[in-house]
């Protein structure tokens, strides 16, 4: 069979150049590098990549900046290019390894500014991370921006855990919750797409 694709591209907008452009390559501070996460995620849907999510993936302990990620389905067209995603690949691909725990690398977390959807869940678990922070969990991501996170687990971090990832929450949570608040008076005014709210309808 011929004409099939053959590949797919996710590429980082290039407006993160200028976001990024005087972040130090150091951040040991979690609270700062949330801060950054938070920024990319508000420029994001306003410039039209995304929705309102951003990521980053730095070394555990030395704070160092392995990758960043935003959520670029809509700019992609690729549904399952969420900051998550761009992130951790982004981080694999720096480190030469699938498996960002692999033996010799040191130890790698990400950040994010809500806990992961069920897409993103799988992929963080199998990445290999060793450290999962995040800016909140429960409904008020899907009940402000009316995206369909879905079904997961009310014991996802235990589940994290479990596996030797350790879980940060509400790590500047009202600062996601203001960013999710503005993408949404966008949403109500017919201003962005919203790409994941069907929630099962036609």
């Amino acid at each position: 069979m011929s004409g099939v694709p053959k590949e797919f591209r996710v590429s980082l907008p290039a407006w993160l150049d200028d976001e990024l452009a005087d972040v130090p390559a150091v951040m040991p501070d979690r609270a700062a590098r949330m801060r950054l996460v938070h920024r990319l995620a508000d420029r994001n849907w306003r410039e039209g990549n995304g929705g309102p999510f951003a990521a980053l993936v730095a070394e555990q302990d030395s704070g160092r900046i392995v990758s960043v990620g935003v959520n670029v389905v809509l700019s992609s067209g690729v549904s399952s290019a969420h900051a998550e995603i761009v992130a951790l690949g982004l981080a694999q691909t720096a480190a030469d390894s699938w498996d960002l725990g692999d033996h010799g690398l040191p130890a790698h977390e990400l950040t994010v500014n809500w806990r992961p959807c069920v897409q993103c869940y799988g992929a963080t678990m199998w990445s290999g991370v060793r450290g999962l922070v995040v800016a909140g969990q429960g409904p008020e991501l899907e009940e402000i921006t009316t995206f369909d996170e879905g079904p997961l687990g009310a014991d996802w971090a235990e589940q994290f855990e479990a596996r030797g990832i350790r879980v940060v929450q509400d790590m500047l949570r009202d600062e996601a919750l203001t960013v999710f608040r503005a993408y949404r008076e966008a949403v109500d005014a017919g201003e962005v797409a919203v790409y994941n709210a069907r929630k099962g309808s036609e």
